[in-house]
């Protein structure tokens, strides 16, 4: 066995972007969608609904996101008690994504300049993406009756990356591919003057797997760029507007976003050069307690036939171990150049 130092030039480290399919059936598309009437009766359910890839009861069912609506005075959900006005689920998720998005309970939601206080979330479940979501990859369908939007975020079309809390954040635009529809950044660009502005359709947070949904936008009539969803946000009353969502989701079929993962190596160059690893110390190589060489030949025509690259600390210990594929053939006519790949 022999040794050498590494140089600093034999070091190389790179990092490569893997995508793939978020969802639990390996394919592209989602189109079917499921929920289970247990989870959503439960205690659960007043906070938020689990979607599916089949029906809850089939074994191999598995949650592919879940769906719910935040409102910042607790409209649309019961009270926790009579005596506390406004405290309820809606408002819980609300103030639960303020503090992981904004960080700031004083600041709302804003989408595309305009403050909004209530919103619908779609949050992938952790084990349907590696790292985060790939940007440009949602495309998203929302049909209500004979209307269909499609939504994707706009990073494609940004020159900057806005950052929050919670890393970066895109808007949701009507568009494919992360690319809005012409210049349309929002629901309601080419409305009339002096009606309600909405803003854009939401955000899009791939390094936390969210997207928020404008309520306002979706809201809209269907000639503005809405879907007429109908959120009711009553005071102390269960409006159950998650499953409104819901069913917009599940009518339109369609469903695309891709997962997102960074896989750093290191490339570690071993060069054994001419006069390098000619010569082993093997047992069966040398003889006698001053190695003697046991094959004259070995004496002026050495070879050895490398098997093994181990990589070692200062402190002589073993740290990584790389096999070739086959044995590789080294005498004083060669040199060889191994490339050593650790994937971290």
């Amino acid at each position: 066995m022999s040794f050498k130092r590494l140089d600093a030039e034999d070091l190389v480290v790179s990092a490569d972007s893997i995508t793939a399919t978020l969802w639990s059936t390996n394919v592209p598309i989602q189109t079917e969608f499921f929920t289970s009437s247990v989870q959503a009766s439960g205690t659960s359910g007043n906070f938020y609904i689990n979607i599916y890839q089949t029906s809850s009861t089939d074994p191999s069912a598995t949650t592919q996101f879940n769906i719910a609506y935040g409102n910042k005075y607790g409209s649309g959900s019961l009270d926790y008690t009579t005596g506390v006005y406004g405290k309820s689920p809606t408002s819980t998720i609300y103030g639960q994504f303020q503090n992981l998005i904004l960080g700031d309970e004083n600041t709302d939601f804003n989408f595309n300049g305009i403050t909004k206080t209530d919103f619908y979330t779609i949050t992938f479940d952790r084990q349907r993406f590696k790292e985060k979501l790939f940007p440009g990859s949602l495309n998203l369908k929302l049909t209500s009756g004979s209307t269909t939007i499609q939504l994707t975020d706009n990073s494609e079309d940004v020159t900057s990356i806005t950052f929050t809390e919670a890393g970066r954040v895109f808007q949701i635009v009507s568009g494919s591919n992360g690319s809005a529809i012409a210049s349309a950044t929002s629901a309601t660009d080419s409305i009339a003057a002096g009606m309600t502005i909405s803003g854009s359709y939401g955000l899009f947070l791939p390094d936390i797997g969210t997207i928020i949904l404008n309520a306002s936008a979706l809201d809209l009539p269907t000639n503005r760029g809405g879907l007429a969803l109908g959120t009711v946000r009553g005071s102390n009353t269960n409006n159950n507007n998650n499953t409104r969502l819901y069913s917009v989701i599940s009518q339109s079929a369609y469903f695309k976003i891709n997962s997102e993962e960074t896989i750093t190596s290191d490339f570690v160059f071993i060069r054994a050069r001419n006069a390098e690893f000619n010569y082993s110390e093997n047992p069966s190589f040398i003889s006698g307690s001053q190695g003697t060489v046991i094959y004259d030949s070995f004496i002026n025509n050495p070879q050895t036939f490398v098997t093994t690259i181990g990589l070692y600390n200062d402190t002589n210990e073993l740290l990584a171990v790389a096999k070739l594929s086959k044995p590789l053939k080294k005498d004083f006519t060669k040199e060889a150049l191994i490339r050593v790949k650790l994937d971290f």
